[in-house]
């Protein structure tokens, strides 16, 4: 068998076209990719580390105002490490690890500015529950900076493979509202977990369900300690400080900056006052057993006393699997979502895939510091982008006085009361709770999406946060799939509309729902096309999950409202289809009367002007659609289909069949001029000497595209006449071949 016959066989068993129009390949698809390799590889390696892209050209300006937001940062993630070190159940210099490394690391790989990484109040709060699951499976086994460092180590490794693959685009999925309900739920729970260690309170589990803290912290305010005395007051002193400044910032403008900066240091001065106290009052007062009458931190190990390899234990793997999804996820998501925030706000574009990167590469490193998880601080970040800082290089500054509060502060950390952090905890985490006016927000734009964000926070608080979150997650994924697998489409009709009334020539066409949308002027009369012929607008891609539904809509509503093609008069039951439910009421002569008043149908207009898809089961869907149409019409029924997107969707329909044959259109195709070809002087004389004949490159016309006037050429190939350029085209197309048989 020679290759001639062999190929020929090959195409009858695959069933291809003996005429085959142009359509685009695989070719052009993978052309689109081939490029030249080095160059690719190069930009992928500058791309990971984007410090090369501005650290040459660092000066002095810079320099000063990423001095001031470094040092400004800095004296608020000392105290703010060490809370959240405790919240994490962890000793408190591991949050001054996670804060140095944190800070030091990302300023090579961020493409944000202003984003400072540390420990923050969710992560902690997920690493306290990772801890407290860990040690429920194994009791004793592992200690908690163990547990933490390698929860940092994994989920670190694994976000930089997510940005490595690039596939960050993954965390798109998970919208703002769901964000912000989990974030939103978190603070709370953090917050009514603080509360009892602000006032002394002891004898229950605070990291239990949030309504059960509550409840367990209001039944033991009778056993209030001395502890409230420190904790209350700083919460207080926090708060007074931070309204005075702004209310003076108002008051005074032009010394508007001076109070931000005093602002700013409350959190400092708030731990020394309070440290100071605690030391004038316990330094004298302890008991024979060693306690002070309150709680303070104790020794606090100088230096970086952790660093070392990270001991990958498979059997502690195992037993924290279950709580690494959601750690990761919170370790991305706030990270991604402070980043962009601030990206908007600055003016500048992170890269998320890179943002990513920056976050693993962090994380990873740190657990040889024997930091726990860190991520994007919303609070910090909005300090350090107040305090002008101009490049990623601000957080070296910051590592620097994080390094010497470790090496230089420690013994002082000795007196600062618990109370005291407890406080510092809950005045930070009060910025991450939904203002009304934001919630309110969510209920005017989506209301559906409101309740994402209520069953978000309700779950967080009457359940966990990794519940909370993946209710969250879970409730944003099945609402986008009801919305691609219910997309909204509308049969549609004309509307003439112009200027003002004096202005006879200035009208124009337009196609609007034939029922009430809610968004056109009821009161306008909408006009249906010319009868047998159907105008229906797709609202969505068209995809296997909606697939149906569309079939649904062009068939029901052609059997409702266009002429059956068969008399059924004289059809026996027997001989009807088992779904024909027969004659009505009035009988077949009632029916075929009835059906007699219908329009015959002649064409359907497809609007594909918002389907930026197809699939194979949405063709198939199509050609089942047209099938059962031309069996009900029991003649040929063209479609016509407007505003094709994408070349593919148009491989895909001419596939099922679609978009060939003869029209009955009497319009003649539509032309536009082309550009000429430069090396033929002639072809000039057919454009206006106003063209822009630069706009574009030049090319030759190719040769079958020439039209009946020199110079001009069809909008689309000829041999698809049922692919038309706008709906107005198709509508006329359709229109002016009804009657007509071809």
């Amino acid at each position: 068998m020679s290759v001639a016959s062999a190929k020929r066989l090959g195409k009858r068993i695959i069933g291809y076209p003996e005429t085959s129009v142009p359509y685009v390949s695989s070719t052009d698809y993978l052309g689109q990719y081939a490029k030249n390799p080095v160059l690719g590889i190069k930009a992928y390696i500058i791309s990971i580390f984007p410090i090369l892209t501005w650290i040459t050209r660092y000066n002095v300006g810079w320099l000063t105002g990423d001095l001031i937001a470094g040092l400004t940062v800095g004296m608020v993630v000392v105290p703010q490490g060490m809370s959240y070190a405790v919240l994490a159940s962890l000793p408190p210099e591991y949050g001054l690890y996670s804060s140095f490394v944190g800070v030091l690391i990302y300023c090579f790989f961020a493409t944000s500015k202003d984003v400072s990484i540390g420990p923050v109040a969710v992560m902690s709060l997920t690493v306290a529950q990772v801890i407290k699951h860990v040690d429920a499976r194994s009791p004793g086994e592992w200690d908690g900076p163990q547990i933490a460092t390698l929860l940092a180590l994994i989920t670190g490794f694994t976000v930089l493979g997510i940005g490595l693959l690039r596939i960050g685009w993954l965390v798109e999925f998970i919208p703002a509202p769901a964000v912000s309900g989990f974030m939103t739920g978190s603070a709370i729970s953090i917050a009514a977990g603080q509360v009892p260690g602000l006032m002394g309170i002891s004898g229950f589990d605070t990291r239990a369900a949030t309504y059960l803290v509550i409840i367990n912290t209001l039944k033991g305010l009778p056993r209030t300690t001395l502890d409230a005395a420190w904790g209350i007051t700083g919460l207080v002193g926090l708060y007074l400080i931070r309204i005075a400044c702004i209310q003076l910032g108002k008051k005074y403008p032009r010394r508007a900056r001076l109070f931000f900066f005093l602002s700013v240091l409350r959190n400092a001065f708030v731990i020394i006052v309070l440290t100071l106290a605690a030391w004038l009052y316990c330094r004298h007062r302890k008991n024979k057993a060693g306690k002070f009458p309150i709680k303070i931190l104790l020794t606090v190990p100088a230096g970086l006393k952790h660093i070392s390899r990270p001991k990958i234990d498979p059997k502690l793997l195992k037993a924290m699997a279950p709580e690494l999804p959601v750690a990761t996820i919170i370790l991305l998501l706030e990270h991604i979502a402070i980043s962009k925030s601030f990206g908007r706000l600055n003016g500048y574009k992170i890269n998320p895939n890179q943002e990513l990167i920056a976050i693993g590469v962090t994380n990873t490193i740190g657990s040889c510091f024997g930091a726990y998880p860190a991520t994007g601080s919303f609070s910090r970040s909005a300090l350090k982008s107040k305090s002008g800082v101009r490049t990623p290089l601000a957080g070296v500054i910051t590592a620097v006085v994080v390094i010497v509060a470790l090496y230089g502060l420690t013994d002082a950390f000795f007196w600062i009361p618990s109370a005291a952090l407890s406080a510092i905890i809950i005045h930070a985490v009060a910025d991450l709770v939904a203002s009304p006016s934001q919630v309110y927000s969510y209920w005017r734009v989506s209301p559906l999406e409101f309740f994402i964000w209520l069953a978000a926070v309700l779950v967080t608080i009457f359940s966990s946060i990794e519940n909370g979150i993946y209710t969250s997650i879970a409730s944003s994924l099945l609402l986008l799939l009801i919305r691609i697998a219910h997309p909204r489409g509308t049969f549609l009709g004309k509307v003439t509309i112009r200027g003002d009334l004096t202005d006879a020539k200035g009208t124009r066409e337009v196609f609007l729902p034939l029922s009430k949308d809610g968004v056109t002027n009821q009161d306008i009369k909408v006009v249906p096309p010319s009868p047998g012929v159907l105008i229906y607008r797709f609202e969505e891609s068209y995809l296997y999950p909606n697939a149906s539904i569309v079939n649904s809509a062009l068939v029901d509503h052609v059997k409702e409202n266009m002429k059956r093609g068969r008399d059924m008069t004289n059809v026996k039951l027997s001989d009807r289809p088992w779904n024909d439910p027969g004659p009505g009421r009035g009988g077949a002569e009632a029916d075929q009367r009835n059906n007699e008043k219908r329009p015959v149908l002649h064409a359907i207009v497809l609007d594909f002007s918002t389907v930026s898809h197809i699939d194979t089961t949405a063709v198939q869907a199509l050609i089942d659609a047209r099938t059962e149409i031309e069996k009900w019409a029991d003649h040929h029924v063209e479609f016509h289909f407007a505003t094709i997107l994408s070349p593919w969707i148009r491989r895909a329909l001419v596939a099922g069949g679609f978009g060939l044959g003869i029209s009955s259109s009497k319009i003649p195709q539509e032309i536009a001029a082309v550009i000429p070809n430069r090396e033929d002087p002639t072809e000039l004389r057919h454009f206006e000497l106003n063209d822009d004949l630069e706009s574009v490159d030049i090319k030759k016309r190719r040769s079958g595209q020439d039209s009946d006037i020199a110079g001009y050429a069809p909008l689309l190939s000829t041999d698809t006449p049922f692919f038309h350029v706008d709906l107005a085209g198709a509508v006329n197309a359709a229109e002016s071949g009804v009657g007509r048989v071809i």
